[in-house]
């Protein structure tokens, strides 16, 4: 399928839409992840049929999205918003009516806000890879509960500086393992060879990403409990800290529950139950000094939380791939497609 960039002023910013298929076809979202755009779901927008109407926005301080400040009191809400405001734009969605919704990582925590805001837009779901409805970071059980009273161990101040830097710089080397071409090879996926041609681009879309305290990483603030660093109000890694965003109440509560297919890999480095960007995690490794303990400080069960919040939603289904990571899409976009068709024919 082709696609063509659109700008679409909404909300205030000029957001950048990767637009493609028929203006009568069946209106598909597609929502990006962390340190992406769009443009990484081409492995997937090419498997497409025909007859499907493709929308796919960068976020703001993304692709060729304005870079606009992100606001971490409302949680994912600001992304959320941006996205909720398309929906009405007939340029992009002619047909009107509700659309089938495919999300990546962060991009799931987006969609999980829009779904409690406005569940009749959606016909169905799919979430690849999700934030835990807990957010990222700090918790310790399948409840949520937070692991400290002040959030330790989360938010803006928790991100590698040299990747920040690196992504800030347009750095394209492989010549240290905190570059973001090899964070997209080892953490975006489990096999870096199933990036194959894509590689280029897909490094495009996390190098687009906007640096500095209102957008990614975010700013953090110092606090108590290990390992000293805390959420801020400001920019991306703080909308998805457990004091600022956590849906599972409002999923479970959602009345109208349109069907959620669930997909990840097996082998995921990021959202997992023992993922490498969860200090608590890496602390357990012995890679962040002066880890407390499990019982004082447990890796978060990101996955067990996920599965824990959709039960009680109870319209869902959940696919593991094996041996795949962080981008099913990528690495099994035969499959993912498949899902995502099947979501669109109603099956």
């Amino acid at each position: 399928m082709e696609t063509r960039d659109l700008r679409v002023q909404a909300r205030g910013i000029a957001q950048n839409v990767l637009v493609g298929g028929p203006e009568d076809g069946t209106p598909v979202l597609l929502v990006h992840g962390n340190c992406s755009s769009a443009d990484f779901w081409a492995p997937l927008i090419r498997r497409l049929p025909d007859g499907v109407r493709v929308v796919a926005p960068d976020l703001r301080g993304y692709g060729r999205s304005e870079t606009a400040p992100v606001d971490a009191t409302r949680g994912l809400g600001d992304f959320a918003d941006d996205v909720a405001a398309l929906l009405d734009d007939r340029s992009l969605f002619p047909r009107g009516g509700p659309v089938v919704v495919a999300a990546h990582s962060m991009g799931c925590g987006v969609v999980m806000q829009m779904l409690i805001d406005r569940p009749d837009r959606f016909s169905s779901v799919l979430l690849e890879a999700p934030l835990s409805p807990y957010g990222f970071g700090g918790t310790r059980d399948l409840a949520g509960t937070p692991t400290t009273a002040d959030f330790a161990g989360t938010g803006g101040g928790t991100a590698n500086p040299d990747f920040v830097a690196r992504i800030q710089a347009g750095d394209r080397s492989a010549d240290s393992p905190t570059s973001p071409l090899s964070v997209l090879r080892s953490a975006y996926v489990a096999d870096p060879g199933s990036l194959g041609e894509d590689e280029e681009l897909l490094l495009d879309t996390v190098l687009s990403t906007a640096i500095g305290d209102d957008n990614y990483p975010g700013d953090g603030t110092p606090v108590e409990s290990w390992p000293g660093v805390g959420p801020g109000d400001r920019g991306v890694l703080n909308t998805m800290a457990p004091n600022h965003f956590n849906v599972a109440a409002g999923l479970v509560e959602v009345a109208s529950k349109p069907p959620i297919v669930w997909v990840r890999g097996d082998r995921d480095a990021i959202v997992s139950d023992t993922s490498l960007f969860d200090l608590a995690y890496l602390g357990s490794l012995g890679a962040v000094p002066g880890w407390p303990g499990a019982e004082e400080c447990p890796p978060q069960p990101m996955v067990g939380q996920t599965r824990a919040v959709l039960v009680r939603y109870g319209n869902f289904r959940e696919v593991v791939y094996e041996n795949c990571g962080h981008s099913p899409h990528v690495e099994r976009p035969d499959e993912v497609t498949a899902e995502l068709v099947a979501l669109i024919k109603g099956d």
